[in-house]
């Protein structure tokens, strides 16, 4: 089982947003069967049965083993990640283009931007995956509290200076092409969110 998975297929993504089977999914992070699925959820063994032929037939959940109970078969299943991220592909003919408004202080385009990373890391979590290779990626995260306006600004200003001279300093014609990301925003407290849900 993956730590998680980038749902690129639109069908795939329908199939996992569906309530029921999102709570199969969330279920089936250990292995589990209809029957036992059924009293976890509060439904028909045959229904939860459908559900989970629409998920395994998209590549969601996977069979781990079969056990013989009686006359009946039993089929054990598990989910193919603990977390999914559905990748902007499923989405292609309306997904954001950021390259069609660049304004680095624009929300949308920074939504656009983070759109566009996961679309490309999922596309390589699942290149990688194949050639069962790591993705080399390097990552930040943290948070900064800002006293004014203006020291956000200077903050946004002096950020882009130095990651133009980190760029100017190694960035070289030959070898493999990376893409730099640095994005700021207003972090949401878990009030806030909790409020907003």
């Amino acid at each position: 089982m993956h730590d998680v998975a980038v749902i690129e297929d639109p069908a795939a993504a329908e199939v996992s947003l569906d309530p029921i089977r999102s709570r199969l999914l969330a279920e089936l992070v250990s292995p589990g069967s209809a029957t036992m699925l059924a009293g976890r959820v509060g439904l028909p063994r045959q229904k939860v049965n459908y559900h989970l032929r629409q998920l395994e037939q998209h590549g969601l959940i996977e069979l781990v083993e079969e056990r013989r109970k009686g006359n009946v078969t039993e089929r054990m299943l598990r989910a193919t990640a603990a977390s999914f991220v559905i990748s902007p592909a499923a989405l292609s003919a309306v997904a954001p283009d950021p390259g069609r408004a660049p304004d680095r202080l624009s929300a949308r385009w920074l939504l656009a931007l983070a759109a566009r990373l996961v679309r490309d890391v999922g596309s390589l979590i699942t290149g990688g995956a194949q050639a069962k290779q790591r993705v080399a990626t390097f990552a930040l995260d943290g948070e900064v509290r800002f006293a004014s306006p203006a020291e956000r600004a200077a903050f946004a200003e002096e950020l882009a200076g130095a990651v133009t001279h980190l760029v100017s300093k190694y960035h070289s014609p030959e070898g493999r092409k990376h893409r730099l990301v640095v994005a700021v925003h207003p972090a949401l407290d878990s009030q806030v969110e909790g409020d907003r849900g």
